[in-house]
């Protein structure tokens, strides 16, 4: 990868890298941080990552990097440690409650409901992009998925 191809990555993908990371750890400061970091990490192999693989390469880097920012400090969330919502029955904001849900899975679950459903990415690429098998992300996106149903409840009542 050239310099000139290594700017094409920066001005495509880093909006789209940043806002997938700040969807997860809602710190814009520390999104930009790691985003910064990831094209960091990308400029020392730039010799040895080619363009066509350049958009993987950043979203794994920038992942794996989010995941150490937050090992570093223990920032861990259980969903059998958080008490559901008490629902209000004239409420009625569902994507409110789908981000509280999605705050309060594990890290890789979150990580996987986020690129399929939030960024469009098909299964062969979220495998890609966080090093896992097919067969593991549609687990997780299942296991989340349900967690996530559970957590809303009805739907009439939020609704």
């Amino acid at each position: 990868m050239d310099v000139f191809e290594y700017n094409r990555c920066v001005d495509r993908f880093s909006d789209r890298i940043y806002g997938y990371i700040l969807k997860q750890i809602r710190d814009s400061d520390t999104a930009k941080d790691i985003v910064q970091e990831a094209y960091a990490k990308l400029w020392v192999k730039v010799d040895t990552v080619a363009f066509v693989s350049a958009k993987s390469y950043l979203y794994k880097t920038a992942y794996h990097t989010m995941i150490d920012w937050i090992r570093k400090r223990k920032f861990e969330t259980s969903m059998e440690h958080i008490p559901h919502p008490k629902t209000n029955h004239s409420y009625s904001d569902l994507s409110e409650h789908l981000e509280a849900g999605l705050n309060r899975l594990p890290e890789i679950q979150r990580a996987v409901v986020l690129l399929r459903d939030y960024e469009g990415y098909s299964y062969h690429e979220i495998g890609e992009i966080l090093d896992l098998n097919e067969s593991q992300v549609k687990v997780y996106i299942y296991r989340a998925r349900l967690a996530l149903k559970k957590y809303i409840g009805k739907i009439e009542v939020v609704i």
